[in-house]
């Protein structure tokens, strides 16, 4: 008998707004059906709201700093059972709330990973046997602030980070230039082999990455595909990607490793929309403010599509990709669409488009959407 768990990996979570049992109304079922639950923690929550300020005093305002405990209900409520806090906003109160949240984590039996009080810790990874398959997470964050990575002996962010140059794309001076990336050759190569020890120890790796271009749509980092494809020879099964708050390309590397670049947001609001520069930042993205519908999340309306990834995993890797469509209603709620819901072909029809060039094929099986190699 082959044996198999279910993973559903979800993208950003942590709103501060509202009732935090409200979030998962339409949801929930659908992640009811898992063995395994994932999600990527967006905030910090400790047991006073007031510990300190950011070094970053606009996120006082936009709503990255330390929550009540209370709001870390949200994952609870959805019965998550992995969180990464792998994110660029970990670290952003220092080491104490980010270690507090870790150990407010713990206490409610939901695992952490991609954060620690050292390197050692934030890269170990986190084991989880169902049905007879041992499935191990690792996470890292490539959208780190400059000392906000662990150390030897420092607390801190499991790090892949990437060098930025330019390149002039035209002869005139002052014309955009081109962004080349690079993984930083320390960073992938702590990757690679932590991947492939923990191969060792486990059926499948899942591998959480927050990384990427935030709010553009498609747009992918150079070092993106570098570093999936260099996970994914080390042994990766499965890589689950956000940070961007939109969803972006879904690629199978081989037959059985998945790539999804982002899953977008899940359930997730914010204070930006109160900010009026950040709304100026988001037109020098393209994106259009839905301040009248979204005004706790108006990072445009591809930003209220998403996805939950499903994986099938059995003790020889994954053994099918797929995902459910998701579509993020105006009280900010994700819904799992049915076939029958009219966003349903859009929003396939928007991941078709996200991928294109990039290995995969979608068919479409009841309310599900499965990933093949092209």
């Amino acid at each position: 008998m082959n044996e198999t768990v279910v993973l559903m990996g979800c993208g950003d979570v942590g709103p501060v707004h509202g009732k935090m049992a409200d979030y998962g109304t339409l949801a929930n079922a659908a992640l009811s059906s898992a063995d395994i639950r994932f999600a990527q923690c967006e905030r910090l929550y400790v047991d006073s709201a007031d510990s300190g300020s950011s070094e970053h005093d606009q996120d006082v305002t936009l709503g990255h700093g330390p929550l009540p405990l209370d709001l870390i209900s949200i994952f609870t409520a959805s019965n998550f059972d992995v969180v990464s806090m792998a994110g660029n906003h970990t670290m952003e109160y220092g080491a104490e709330a980010a270690l507090e949240t870790v150990a407010q984590f713990e206490k409610r039996g939901i695992r952490v990973v991609g954060a620690g009080p050292n390197l050692k810790e934030a890269s170990t990874p986190v084991v989880i046997e169902k049905n007879g398959v041992k499935v191990a997470f690792l996470a890292y964050c490539s959208v780190l602030r400059e000392g906000h990575e662990a150390g030897p002996n420092k607390p801190g962010v499991a790090p892949l980070r990437a060098h930025n140059t330019y390149k002039a794309v035209e002869w005139q001076a002052g014309m955009p230039q081109h962004a080349i990336t690079v993984p930083y050759e320390e960073d992938l190569q702590q990757l690679v082999e932590n991947i492939a020890a923990t191969k060792q120890i486990a059926d499948v790796v899942v591998l959480s990455l927050h990384w990427g271009l935030h709010y553009i749509p498609r747009v992918l980092a150079d070092y993106q595909p570098i570093a999936a494809k260099a996970a994914f020879e080390a042994g990766a099964d499965l890589i689950l990607g956000h940070h961007p708050h939109v969803p972006k390309a879904i690629e199978m590397y081989a037959e059985n490793q998945a790539c999804f670049y982002s899953l977008g947001n899940f359930m997730f609001s914010t204070n930006t929309g109160l900010k009026p520069g950040h709304v100026e930042k988001l037109k020098r993205y393209g994106v259009v403010a839905d301040l009248a519908e979204y005004p706790n999340c108006p990072h445009g309306e591809d930003s209220h599509r998403s996805l939950i990834a499903k994986a099938v995993f059995s003790r020889k890797g994954l053994e099918t990709a797929s995902f459910l469509p998701v579509q993020i209603d105006t009280q900010l709620r994700p819904e799992v669409l049915t076939r029958k819901h009219p966003r349903f072909d859009q929003n396939v029809a928007f991941m078709e488009w996200a991928s294109k060039g990039y290995h995969h094929q979608f068919k479409i099986e009841g309310d599900e959407v499965v990933v093949t190699h092209s």
